[in-house]
């Protein structure tokens, strides 16, 4: 078996990027699973046609990508390859990237997860998706965390239990620590990997997805935030601060003194200082994204407290 690359491919009502993601993994891989999650335009029938194996998942139960994701790895249990694509649906594989991928991994013996070069394919449609496609832009070589996208060795994602399937966000980051806790090592390389449509085209998609990043980063830190990699303890910091902490602050300085409400002038320097490195669009941005971030991380402490779990946070 070695050497053996299978796909797993996850969505919803993802239409032509479907189709053209499907596309692009034919003839780079030995089999191909796609996990469908209700989709009503036709998606199940377009990738039986184009050759996948098509799992469509019992909707009866709370859905999250991660479930979804191992429902694909669980289908090619019983032939297992050496390696494993994950990719979603509304995503096209660069034709270079399983060659690139491959030697990354001969040249990088530990490595258990292997991933690059995320691009959105309409940057210039939004600033949102402009934000995107340089977040997605991470630094290259040894890595905590992939997105998404990433080859990875079948055998050592089963070894530690695939994902999580309750996470609703966040899934990934928190799959790599595992990985790298039982050994293995990510790397980012410097190669063009896969083609995104984010679609994020309006402010309250935006803001939505910013809110499941803050639920993200408190159910990280959480889960492993006592850990010695303090998984997420400074992102759910930095959103509490920004969002909850500066808030409360300035009022309460503010019923104290009048000048007290002059405390409120560290937002607008925040911006004045972040615009110095990315420009003003991306400054305003990440500076309300915080309140976005407080919002998902209370959130989260909030279903946490009653006991109750959040469903799905999408924003397509």
């Amino acid at each position: 078996m070695t050497g053996i690359i299978d796909a797993v491919v996850i969505g919803r009502n993802e239409g032509d990027r479907l189709l053209a993601c499907l596309a692009s993994l034919m003839g780079q891989v030995r089999r191909l699973v796609y996990v469908d999650s209700g989709s009503t335009d036709g998606s199940v029938a377009a990738a039986q046609a184009a050759g996948a194996q098509v799992i469509a998942l019992d909707m009866r139960q709370p859905f999250t990508a991660a479930r979804a994701r191992n429902a694909g790895l669980m289908a090619l249990a019983a032939d297992p390859p050496q390696f494993v694509q994950l990719i979603d649906g509304d995503c096209q594989l660069d034709c270079g990237w399983i060659t690139a991928a491959r030697q990354a991994f001969d040249d990088h013996p530990a490595a258990v997860v292997v991933c690059g070069r995320r691009a959105e394919r309409f940057p210039e449609a939004s600033v949102y998706n402009a934000m995107a496609d340089r977040e997605w832009n991470t630094p290259v070589g040894l890595a905590t965390a992939c997105g998404g996208d990433a080859l990875m060795r079948y055998d050592a994602v089963m070894a530690v239990g695939g994902y999580r399937d309750d996470l609703i966000a966040g899934e990934e980051p928190e799959l790599c620590l595992r990985l790298r806790r039982a050994g293995g090592t990510v790397w980012r390389i410097d190669a063009p990997m896969t083609l995104h449509d984010a679609a994020l085209l309006r402010f309250g998609q935006w803001w939505r997805r910013t809110v499941r990043s803050g639920h993200a980063f408190a159910e990280g830190a959480a889960l492993h935030g006592a850990g010695p990699e303090r998984h997420w303890v400074a992102e759910h910091r930095r959103a509490l601060l920004w969002g909850v902490a500066g808030p409360l602050a300035v009022v309460a300085a503010g019923l104290v003194h009048p000048l007290g409400w002059a405390l409120v002038l560290a937002y607008p320097a925040q911006v004045i200082r972040l615009a110095q490195r990315e420009g003003w669009s991306w400054a305003v941005l990440i500076v309300v994204g915080r309140f976005a971030e407080a919002r998902g991380a209370l959130g989260y402490h909030l279903n946490r407290l009653l006991g109750r779990r959040r469903g799905l946070i999408e924003y397509k």
